[in-house]
């Protein structure tokens, strides 16, 4: 199993910014491409960012391109989600996620953590 925890949530002003972070354990993830997805209450989860295995690449949704920025320690076993600019519609429950390597996607995630909530007030 791989256990994901999240931290770094809050409630901050529109555009400010914040800095979530997922630590792994129980299983190391250097071999897994990770993401983050965030939920409002009776919607559908929402894909935020993914990252691949290596680092090498990342792939964004079209909504928080430019604004957020996902990264990875995979000496600290930690995925990172810096978010710039935000905006009320933002405010969200977010989800680190990881999936067994392969081809950089949006879908196929097997681990999941907890979530953590972010507010953006206006």
């Amino acid at each position: 199993q791989v256990q994901l925890v999240e931290s770094g949530g809050g409630l901050v002003q529109a555009g400010d910014s914040l800095r979530l972070s997922c630590s792994a354990s129980g299983r190391t993830v250097s071999s897994y491409n990770m993401g983050w997805f965030r939920q409002l209450p009776g919607n559908e989860r929402e894909f935020v960012a993914t990252i691949h295995w290596s680092g090498i690449s990342t792939y964004y949704a079209d909504s928080v391109k430019g604004r957020f920025t996902i990264s990875r320690d995979n000496g600290k076993n930690t995925v990172y989600l810096q978010m710039n600019s935000l905006k009320p519609e933002d405010a969200a429950v977010y989800y680190c996620a990881a999936r067994k390597a392969g081809g950089l996607g949006s879908t196929g995630f097997d681990y999941w953590g907890q979530g953590i909530q972010v507010t953006v007030s206006s």
